[in-house]
């Protein structure tokens, strides 16, 4: 469990494929508080530690992994939102969020407004999933709140710390992010769909 609240940035030093599996190594400035077997959040995608080394660790994604989410097409170098698992007894500053990547989304248009940003996506909506006005969303792992909910799509206002401290600061029109709907909606979606 999650809360969306990026602890780091992770930069990522190395990308091995092994069969359908992706190894990912990556540094962080908490990669000495972590240990193996731990779930870490990247791009809001739950992954567990598998090994460290000195100030990098690795974790691997698995083929269902990268057919849903934007892992795949990472490269070295790149930043990458980190957040561990939250500690019980801790305070819930985003939102509940699973590490459970619904689907992506592309980014269709960036706005700067005076020191803020409005970025808008557009996801596929065969999925079904929804968001609505004010409500939470997880992109690329951070907590956020939806302005301008269509049928498809959505806008997030980003403020200048959110910005400077997550992959927000590098993502531009095109780019594909993950999403991770608001986990309530999620059970109200399904369960309207199953009286129908």
């Amino acid at each position: 469990m999650f809360t969306g609240i990026i602890e780091d940035l992770g930069t990522i030093n190395n990308l091995v494929k092994e069969g359908s599996n992706l190894h990912i190594t990556m540094h962080t400035s908490i990669t000495n508080e972590l240990k193996i077997d731990q779930s870490v959040a990247h791009n809001g995608v739950c992954l567990t530690v598998v090994a460290i080394d000195g100030d990098t660790y690795t974790v691997t994604a698995i083929q269902e992994t990268l057919d849903k989410t934007n892992l795949g097409t990472l490269k070295e170098g790149q930043l990458v939102n980190i957040e561990r698992a939250m500690k019980l007894g801790d305070r819930l500053d985003g939102h509940i969020v699973q590490g459970h990547v619904d689907q992506t989304a592309t980014c269709i248009n960036v706005t700067e407004e005076d020191g803020s940003w409005i970025f808008t996506f557009e996801y596929d909506k065969a999925l079904n999933n929804i968001t609505i006005e004010k409500g939470s969303i997880t992109v690329n792992g951070v907590s956020l709140t939806v302005v301008n909910s269509k049928l498809n799509s959505f806008s997030v206002a980003i403020i200048p710390y959110t910005f400077k401290h997550t992959t927000f600061k590098t993502l531009k029109v095109g780019d594909t992010v993950n999403l991770e709907f608001d986990v309530i909606g999620k059970y109200v979606t399904r369960l309207n769909e199953l009286r129908n």
